[in-house]
C-alpha cells in the first residue's frame, strides 16, 4: 500500500456564532492511495480531494477521455454480483462499498474520488487503510449545516428468494444491527452491531471481506478475482481439503505453503474479531446505503444481507426520503413554546409600525435561518378593500412579511443591530401557490443563500400554511447604518 498526502491551503472554517453539533465535512487536503483491483487485477491510484459543501461523493475516471464523473448514487448501480458497481457517463466504477463505508464512518460528506483505473483498490479487504488515508490529511468542518432525515414509520424489505430481511425503524441516530447465517459449521450464526457511527473506525473498519473455499475455486476457475491475494480476504474452509488442492492454491497465490487453521480459515490470517464476517457485512451495509445520498436517522436491522438486497433496500429508503423530505424541512409551530423574540422585541428592532408591522413572533433563529409567525385575522386593515366578501391576504403583503422576518435574520448577524436597517434591493422567483385567508397561521422561513458580505444579504424565503407552501421568493437586501 502507498499513501501520498498533500497539504491543503485552507485549514480553518468561518467562526460560528451559534454552536452547532453537525456541519458538513470534507478533507483538509488531497491524499492518494495505491493498490490493485480485486476483480480486474489492475493497478490503480485513488486520489481523494476536498470538495465544496453540497458536492456529495463523486468518482472521476481520469484515465478516460473527457474524464467522466459518476455520482455515488443508488440509481447508477448496474451490478452487485461481486461488489457494488456504478456506471454513468460511459464510465464504470467497481467495488465502491469499502471506500464509501470509510467516508461515512469518518463523516466525510463532500469529496471527489479520482481514479486511473475502473476499480477501487481492494487493499486488505476492509475500510481500515482508507480511513488511515483520510486521517493522514485530516477532516475539515465546513460552513454548511449537515441535514439528517428521520423516518417516522418502519420501512421493510424482504427478498423471499434469498431469504433476506431488512428493516429500518425510527431512531435518534444511525444504528445498524446485522445477522448472518450460512448454515456453516465454521461460521455458525453471527451478529454485529454499530450503535454509533463514531464507533465505525474502532469496531467495524478493519473487518475484511470473506468468501467460502468453494466460491474461491469457482472464481479462480473463471478468472474473476485477478487481484485476489491471501492477505485481502478471509477464506472459510467448510469442506475437507486435500494436500493437492492446498498445493494448487499455494501456486495460484504465489505462496510457499497454504494451510487450514483449526477454526476452518484458510492461510495464516488471524481474525481481527471473532465475528469478523458479520462485521464486514455491516461494513458493506454502511457503504451501500451511502448511495441513498441522504443522512438517515434510523436503526437498520438486516438478516442475511448482501449487496443486491442492500441496493434494493437503499432504493426504497431513497424513494421514501425523496417523497417526504419536503415535509421534513417544514418548520413546526408550537404556540406553547416561548418565542425567541416576542412582538415587543420585534417592534423595537424593526422600523415598521402599525399597520405595517407584519410579524407577530420569531420562533427560531440561528446565524443562517429564521422562522417567524404571522397570525392572519379578519380584522387586518387590508381586508377592508382587498377582495371584500372573499378576503385573501395580498401577495405583496406576504412578501413584505417575509422581508421583515428576513430583516431580523440579517440584523441578527450584527453585534449592534439597533444601529442598522435593511433595505431590499431585489425580489425574484416569486411564486404564490396557495391563498392565505383569515384564520391562517403563516409560518415564514428565511434562509441565507450565501454568507453576508459587504452588507449584502441573499435569502431564500418560504411561507407555509400548515405543511403546504403558500409563497416562495428569493430576496436580496442591503444592510446600512441608520441615518441619525
Amino acid at each position: 500500500m502507498e499513501i501520498v498526502a498533500k497539504e491543503a491551503k485552507q485549514t480553518t472554517i468561518l467562526e460560528q456564532k451559534v454552536k452547532m453539533k453537525e456541519f458538513q465535512q470534507t478533507l483538509k487536503g488531497e491524499v492518494s492511495i495505491s493498490g490493485v483491483g480485486l476483480h480486474t487485477g489492475k493497478e490503480v491510484t485513488l486520489t481523494l480531494k476536498p470538495a465544496n459543501p453540497g458536492f456529495g461523493i463523486r468518482f472521476k475516471r481520469v484515465d478516460l477521455p473527457e474524464q467522466p464523473i459518476v455520482k455515488a448514487d443508488v440509481d447508477y448501480v448496474v451490478d452487485t454480483s461481486r461488489g457494488t458497481t456504478l456506471e454513468h457517463n460511459g464510465a464504470r466504477i467497481y467495488t465502491t462499498e469499502h471506500i464509501l463505508a470509510a467516508l461515512v464512518g469518518m463523516s466525510v460528506d463532500n469529496v471527489l474520488l479520482e481514479l486511473d483505473a475502473p476499480e477501487i483498490p481492494i487493499m486488505d479487504g476492509s475500510s481500515k487503510q482508507f480511513i488511515e488515508a483520510i486521517e493522514s490529511v485530516g477532516v475539515l468542518e465546513q460552513d454548511a449545516k449537515k441535514v439528517y432525515y428521520t423516518i417516522d414509520q418502519n420501512i421493510h424489505f424482504y427478498d423471499p428468494v434469498k431469504n433476506v430481511d431488512m428493516l429500518a425503524i425510527p431512531a435518534n441516530e444511525y444504528q445498524i444491527t446485522t445477522m448472518i447465517d450460512f448454515n456453516s459449521p465454521v461460521l455458525g450464526t453471527q451478529h454485529a452491531t454499530l450503535k454509533h457511527i463514531s464507533d465505525f473506525k474502532k469496531e467495524i473498519s478493519n473487518s475484511r471481506t470473506f468468501c467460502f473455499l468453494h466460491e474461491l475455486e469457482h472464481l479462480l476457475e473463471n478468472n474473476l478475482i485477478k487481484g485476489g491475494q491471501l492477505n485481502n480476504a478471509i477464506v472459510v474452509v467448510d469442506k475437507v481439503v486435500s494436500d493437492a488442492e492446498l498445493e494448487k492454491l499455494a501456486t495460484v497465490f504465489n505462496q510457499p505453503k497454504v494451510e487450514v487453521k483449526s477454526e476452518g480459515i484458510l492461510n495464516n490470517l488471524q481474525l481481527n474479531h471473532p465475528n469478523e464476517p458479520a462485521r464486514h457485512k455491516l461494513l458493506d451495509i454502511v457503504g451501500d446505503l451511502a448511495l441513498t445520498g441522504f443522512n438517515i436517522n434510523a436503526h437498520i436491522i438486516a438478516s442475511r444481507p448482501g449487496h443486491a438486497t442492500n441496493i434494493e433496500f437503499a432504493k426504497k429508503l431513497k424513494q421514501y426520503i425523496k417523497k417526504n423530505k419536503n415535509l421534513a424541512d417544514i418548520p413546526t409551530y408550537d404556540p406553547n413554546r416561548p418565542p425567541v423574540y416576542d412582538i415587543v422585541h420585534i417592534e423595537k428592532s424593526l422600523p415598521h409600525k402599525y399597520p405595517f408591522l407584519l410579524v407577530d413572533k420569531i420562533i427560531d433563529m440561528t446565524d443562517k435561518e429564521v422562522v417567524g409567525i404571522k397570525n392572519v385575522t379578519f380584522n387586518e386593515h387590508f381586508f377592508q378593500g382587498h377582495f371584500p366578501g372573499n378576503p385573501v391576504m395580498p401577495g405583496v403583503l406576504q412578501i413584505e412579511a417575509m422581508a421583515q422576518v428576513g430583516g431580523l435574520l440579517a440584523l441578527n448577524n450584527y453585534p449592534d443591530p439597533e444601529n442598522y436597517d435593511t433595505y431590499f434591493l431585489k425580489i425574484d422567483k416569486v411564486k404564490f401557490k396557495q391563498k392565505v385567508v383569515p384564520g391562517d397561521t403563516l409560518i415564514l422561513k428565511l434562509e441565507l443563500v450565501n454568507p453576508i458580505r459587504r452588507g449584502i444579504c441573499e435569502m431564500k424565503g418560504t411561507a407555509y400554511v400548515g405543511n403546504k407552501v403558500a409563497t416562495e421568493a428569493e430576496l436580496v437586501a442591503q444592510i446600512l447604518p441608520k441615518q441619525k
